[in-house]
């Protein structure tokens, strides 16, 4: 707006200056015309006077002419320098104005260019960010996905270790069991072996204790002629045989013999060691066998004479057969 107001002053002032000029060359073009074609007068004086008077005349009219047409120009140049001074002034603060313009402009600008690179800066270094979030999410995945690897394989391991640990337990506890069964069965064995080997033994002492005590039951059978003594002897080794149990350290060729002491209602009083087998538990077995007969009842069928004779204190032979 600025701009054009000063350009249509300056266009108000173009014609007149205009004007001005023109007039000035215009005067000075007659003058030169009329001093150009001026004739020579001839020497005489008068005619020269007339002619000086003429040209003074002529000269004063022209000085004339001169003065107003520079009076007139004066008048006309000095509105015409004052327009050339403000168009200059104007022109310079024109001129100021618009290097402040480009100042401002160029401060515009640079601060446009400043804020573009702090702009592109923040943009760059967002977008260097986000790359090294996404690397370290990456990376993070990685080192997840790798771990995850780790554990399923350890997982994996253990439970392999685990199933072979498990199977090594099944087998030891199935060869645990075998062997349990077998030392089992063994014993089974053993004991059926050393029941048999005991019943044989028994059998074996019963055989010899009748083959020891044949001829005493023979001779009270043909004293007093009746069989109550024999049966009470069956009877009695039939007892002993029952309450026996084997020691482990029983052989066979040894013999203990025993004295048993027992009462008229046929109780067991006492019974001891009259001739040891060199074995102390075989000898302590046979003492417990008889002892724990405890009573004989079918004693008190014997008539007085007859049981203090045989059996108050009697006399048994143990050989355990191996």
């Amino acid at each position: 707006m600025m701009q054009q107001t000063e350009r249509s002053q300056s266009e108000s002032y173009f014609w007149p200056v205009v004007w001005a000029v023109g007039l000035h060359v215009l005067m000075f073009a007659m003058l030169f015309v009329s001093f150009a074609f001026t004739p020579e007068l001839p020497p005489a004086r008068p005619v020269v006077q007339a002619t000086l008077y003429q040209l003074q005349s002529q000269s004063q009219a022209t000085t004339q002419t001169t003065q107003k047409v520079a009076g007139e120009a004066q008048k006309t140049s000095a509105p015409q320098f004052e327009t050339e001074r403000l168009e200059q002034k104007k022109a310079e603060e024109q001129k100021q104005a618009q290097a402040e313009a480009q100042k401002v402009a160029a401060a515009k600008k640079a601060e446009e260019q400043k804020q573009a690179e702090e702009a592109r800066k923040a943009e760059a270094a967002k977008k260097a960010e986000a790359e090294k979030a996404a690397e370290q999410k990456r990376q993070a995945d990685i080192a997840k996905k790798r771990a995850e690897e780790e554990a399923k394989k350890k997982a994996a391991e253990e439970a392999k270790k685990k199933a072979a640990a498990d199977e090594a337990k099944k087998k030891a506890a199935a060869a645990e069991a075998a062997k349990k069964k077998a030392a089992e069965d063994a014993k089974r064995k053993a004991e059926d072996a050393r029941r048999k080997a005991a019943e044989d033994q028994k059998a074996a002492a019963l055989a010899e204790l009748l083959s020891d005590n044949v001829q005493n039951q023979q001779a009270l059978a043909e004293t007093h002629g009746d069989q109550v003594a024999g049966n009470l002897d069956d009877l009695i080794i039939k007892l002993i045989t029952e309450n026996w149990q084997r020691p482990m350290s029983a052989r066979r060729g040894m013999s203990v013999e025993l004295l048993i002491q027992m009462l008229p209602d046929g109780t067991v009083t006492n019974a001891s060691v009259s001739r040891s087998s060199g074995d102390a538990p075989f000898d302590n077995s046979a003492v417990a066998a008889v002892r724990n007969v405890g009573r004989i009842p079918e004693m008190q069928q014997l008539d007085r004479a007859t049981f203090d004779s045989r059996y108050r204190q009697r006399r048994v032979i143990f050989k355990p057969e191996d």
